[in-house]
């Protein structure tokens, strides 16, 4: 989860038994873009998001063919709370991580 990302979707997702890591508690809470998304690579992590800066770094990175983990994209205003954590509790149990491997997912998934 990047730091864009409302608690109350963390710990909806963390009650239904979804692993998630928030950037504050990873430590990278003032990272820049593509420093966030970085990260997220290395841990091997797909990234969720409601900032449409993290969502143009992971277009440049498809561009230029820089692997990724996946980015999930959901805009602050058009997708409420509760689709969020509905949608990335089926992406997070439906597949696989490398499923979302160089992709952006946006949501809501229907």
């Amino acid at each position: 989860m990047d730091v864009h990302v409302p608690a109350p979707i963390t710990r909806a997702l963390r009650r239904r038994g979804v692993d998630v890591i928030t950037a504050q508690e990873d430590g990278a809470r003032e990272f820049p873009d593509d420093e966030l998304l970085e990260r997220a690579t290395t841990l091997g992590r797909a990234l969720f998001t409601r900032d449409e800066d993290l969502l143009a770094e992971a277009t440049a990175r498809q561009e230029s063919g820089r692997s990724f983990p996946g980015v999930i994209y959901a805009h602050q205003l058009r997708v409420t709370i509760g689709r969020c954590i509905d949608d990335l509790e089926i992406i997070s149990t439906a597949g696989e991580p490398e499923d979302l491997q160089n992709r952006v997912e946006h949501l809501p998934l229907r």
